[in-house]
């Protein structure tokens, strides 16, 4: 099902028309009278009526005919903006050193069509091919970037691996050390106490005691002494 809207002798350019129903063409109706309704340009006013009108043209057409639409599911197929007449309105425009420039007040026609069917995206809207070149650099690239993901995961692998042998080595000497320690601390300790005592016995040997007898011996030396000083004073 398809309907058609025309505005002629809208006041205003076509360039700067185009520029506003360029972002239209090829959407939905809903979504294309919200674009239009938030666009700040001076001709997305008159440009929504034509819409509207042609979804009121469709919608009549298709109840005469007794088809069952939703205007929701109408599409923008085609729409442009033609060239309009200047109606002989110029006007003059100061320049610069003393001169005058002559300006046209420009008309446009704005055309809308709109289908119940989904239009087929057009060349500006398919995505571009890639050339050669660029398919092959971007292989390359590839190539390249997953070359050196292998490595940096070979370089993980290989410091994990040397991080688990270290590790291993240390807890080994450790055991080694504790099993030593273990195997070797209770007869040092035997050995220790024995010297200990040894050391005591030998210390005890060496002392002598002083009986009674034997300090009584040398008393009478000493007071023979004592005697011979005495008289040596006297003299």
């Amino acid at each position: 099902m398809e309907a058609i809207a025309k505005l002629r002798n809208l006041k205003g350019s076509p360039q700067k028309t185009r520029l506003v129903i360029d972002l239209i063409r090829g959407r939905n109706v809903s979504q294309a009278l919200a674009i239009l309704k938030f666009t700040n340009k001076r001709a997305a006013d008159p440009i929504a009526k034509v819409l509207r009108s042609a979804i009121a043209n469709a919608t009549f057409s298709a109840e005469q005919q007794n088809i069952a639409i939703d205007p929701d599911d109408l599409f923008v197929k085609t729409c442009f903006v033609d060239m309009g007449p200047h109606k002989n309105r110029s006007r003059m425009r100061p320049a610069p050193q003393g001169r005058a420039f002559r300006e046209h007040r420009h008309y446009c026609h704005i055309t809308v069509l709109v289908s119940s069917d989904k239009p087929e995206p057009t060349e500006s809207d398919k995505p571009r091919k890639k050339g050669k070149k660029l398919l092959a650099k971007e292989a390359g690239e590839s190539k390249v970037t997953t070359t050196k993901k292998a490595e940096k995961v070979a370089e993980v692998k290989e410091e994990k691996i040397i991080a688990t042998e270290e590790t291993a080595k240390v807890e080994e000497t450790e055991n080694t050390v504790t099993e030593q320690v273990a195997a070797e601390s209770p007869n040092a300790i035997v050995e220790e106490v024995e010297a200990k005592n040894e050391a005591e016995v030998s210390d005890a040997k060496d002392t002598t005691t002083q009986t009674d007898a034997e300090q009584n011996e040398t008393k009478p030396a000493d007071e023979a002494q004592l005697d011979k000083n005495e008289e040596l004073e006297k003299q």
